[in-house]
């Protein structure tokens, strides 16, 4: 089943796409997908391969995708795992700890932003005594580890519990890399959007040390005239 997953995902290949593709996710000497290979499949391709084969895949060729070289095909690994967590309630606390196993097969934005909530949060807003994780993977030096952590927070912040994500926030104030300082500004944009007083107290408080791209994207719903006091940082 496995090869006709495959078989079928690269039927969908586009040399073009990818040239764009490994330069759109840094795949370069020294940047942070350094010699990932893309192979052109774009999101909505691959969904298509996910739900055609999402219930026909065990747990081991799942693993055989998240060890390829290809990041469609561990893409298309994360996202049937999304799957089988969304579907088989049963499985879900074995889903949650082999996601945690392969986090060094998820090592790109996408892959993560598309499951870290959906699987790392959910679980753990069910199961709060597995909390920290989270915590453990923001304290780590390595930076996959860190972006699963706060995009993790998502869940609860669409729940409306915010302690959490704030709590990184500040964590992360002196992160040196940029895909951090997006991903805590993303988050504090949607605490933003659910209780803007909330965000403007944390703001307050913090965003004079906070990174410019981080109070960038966490102020991006404000209006003009209180985006642009924020950014003067008087």
């Amino acid at each position: 089943m496995l090869h006709k997953l495959k078989s079928k995902l690269s039927s969908y290949a586009n040399p073009e796409k990818a040239k764009l593709l490994q330069r759109f996710f840094k795949t370069g000497k020294g940047q942070y997908g350094e010699g990932d290979i893309f192979i052109g499949v774009v999101v909505p391709e691959t969904r298509k391969v996910v739900n055609e084969f999402w219930n026909k895949i065990s747990f081991e060729e799942i693993q055989e995708l998240l060890n390829s070289k290809i990041h469609e095909e561990r893409f298309c690994g994360i996202l049937i795992l999304v799957k089988k967590y969304q579907k088989i309630s049963s499985e879900r606390e074995k889903i949650f700890n082999f996601y945690l196993k392969n986090f060094n097969r998820i090592n790109n934005w996408d892959l993560v932003d598309l499951s870290a909530p959906n699987i790392v949060g959910d679980f753990i807003f069910s199961n709060p005594k597995f909390k920290e994780k989270i915590y453990e993977f923001a304290n780590s030096e390595n930076l996959w580890k860190k972006r699963i952590a706060i995009l993790s927070t998502f869940k609860f912040i669409r729940e409306r519990g915010f302690e959490d994500s704030l709590k990184l926030a500040k964590h992360f104030l002196d992160d040196k890399h940029d895909l951090i300082h997006k991903a805590v500004g993303w988050m504090l944009r949607e605490v933003g959007k659910r209780n803007e007083k909330i965000l403007e107290e944390f703001l307050k408080k913090n965003y004079k040390k906070m990174p410019r791209t981080m109070l960038r994207y966490a102020i991006e719903k404000f209006e003009e005239g209180k985006r642009k006091k924020f950014l003067k940082r008087d």
